[in-house]
């Protein structure tokens, strides 16, 4: 019993570690259906604090999700699109109480308790995709995913990439859904 309580306290833990929380904010007033094509803000990305190897593999994720939904990438687009990068290191303390005894709660005549404590740590990266409408040049999108990055290979990299991307910009015209 106490195997299975394990095993399914990990998958949640693994499962909440690899979601992206996803937050977006945009200007209310603004017709998203006026937008059709888009293409890359340059000088916005090169101000990315990350890798140019983890910038092209964002770049790529953003324009493979935006064409999915029909965009088209243009020289003379409706808007442009820019990234910007932070992260922080985190740490977790987990900690588990298994014992036996008498019933719940504290007992005094309880047995052999069993204190565990777990900590981690790992850095929490956010992404942030802006999209400005290129006539105004005004920022009239913004979606902000923020998750765990682990250190791992450079397939799980590109995985978890293509999911904080695809996470964001699924949330993206505003309304949608609706």
């Amino acid at each position: 019993m106490k195997r299975v309580v394990f095993l399914l306290v990990s998958a949640m833990i693994l499962t909440a570690c690899s979601s992206v929380k996803v937050t977006t904010d945009y200007d209310t007033k603004v017709d998203f259906n006026q937008y059709k094509t888009f293409a890359f803000y340059k000088p916005g990305i090169d101000k990315a604090k990350i890798s140019s190897l983890d910038k092209k593999r964002i770049l790529r994720a953003i324009e493979t999700e935006l064409l999915a939904q029909g965009f088209t990438k243009s020289e003379n687009p409706d808007m442009l699109v820019s990234i910007f990068t932070k992260s922080r290191e985190k740490v977790n303390v987990n900690q588990t109480n298994f014992g036996y005894g008498y019933g719940w709660g504290w007992n005094p005549w309880s047995v052999g308790m069993n204190n565990n404590i777990n900590v981690s740590q790992y850095t929490e990266g956010t992404l942030f995709i802006d999209f400005i409408d290129k006539q105004k040049k005004e920022l009239v999108w913004q979606g902000i995913g923020t998750g765990a990055l682990r250190t791992q290979s450079v397939e799980k990299k590109e995985i978890r990439i293509k999911e904080f991307v695809k996470e964001i910009i699924s949330r993206f015209p505003p309304g949608k859904n609706k």
